[in-house]
């Protein structure tokens, strides 16, 4: 039997990326949000000094001016931001893409939960909140509360619901004395500081009557569409 083996590179360790902030043993960059990462790529052979440099950020051209194509070539990443998460920058020579070195950036970022909702609805109708926990690393854990005590799935008639990216705490058939209330959404992280968001949930009594009642006021040009008023018996 014979096995097929990749040909060695004409140019092994020909060139090197250098980093800020460093680099680990695996090529992995830790970075947060906000972040300036600055890569540059170097030729380490002196016989290729000359050799014009590539820049790829997952297997796509990264555009370089002219004089930013040879050595020592740089790429700067500002602001980091969490899609930036697992991208790979790679150098190589322009004419043996063999010739490369990569990088990785870990790019750490907490959930984007604050700030609170004001939400009115009528009795009966069904409620869904939602809580955005897309983070790195995961969330541990995400907490719903009603009026600060933890919502009772079973007698309270809740749903919470997760796909990773989004926490969801669903009510049918909502009911104002079980229902009204501020509900909290908290994610735990084992990095960052929890966050949490808040929702003011307003129920009110279902409207019965089939027609809306309109009040003009007398600046009102359509004073005359107004209906009669009724005299009491």
């Amino acid at each position: 039997m014979f096995l097929r083996t990749q040909p060695p590179s004409l140019f092994p360790e020909a060139v090197r990326i250098k980093s800020t902030p460093g680099a680990s043993a695996e090529g992995f960059i830790q970075a947060k949000p906000d972040d300036t990462v600055s890569l540059i790529c170097e030729i380490t052979d002196t016989n290729l000094q000359e050799e014009e440099l590539n820049w790829q950020r997952n297997g796509a051209a990264v555009s370089l001016t002219d004089t930013n194509k040879n050595t020592p070539s740089a790429v700067c990443i500002t602001p980091v931001i969490p899609e930036d998460d697992e991208a790979t920058f790679t150098c190589s020579l322009r004419k043996n893409s063999t010739a490369s070195a990569s990088v990785t950036l870990k790019v750490s970022y907490p959930p984007q939960l604050s700030g609170s909702e004001n939400i009115t609805i009528e009795e009966e109708e069904d409620l869904v909140l939602e809580c955005v926990m897309k983070a790195n690393p995961l969330v541990t854990a995400v907490l719903w509360t009603l009026n600060g005590s933890t919502v009772d799935l079973i007698g309270g008639g809740f749903t919470v619901t997760n796909d990773g990216q989004i926490s969801r705490l669903q009510i049918n058939n909502v009911d104002q004395s079980l229902h009204d209330g501020i509900y909290q959404c908290t994610a735990v992280s084992p990095m960052f500081p929890n966050s949490s968001k808040i929702f003011n949930v307003k129920v009110t009594g279902k409207c019965t009557g089939s027609t809306s009642s309109f009040y003009f006021t007398h600046n009102d040009p359509f004073l005359h569409n107004r209906p009669p008023l009724q005299k009491e018996p």
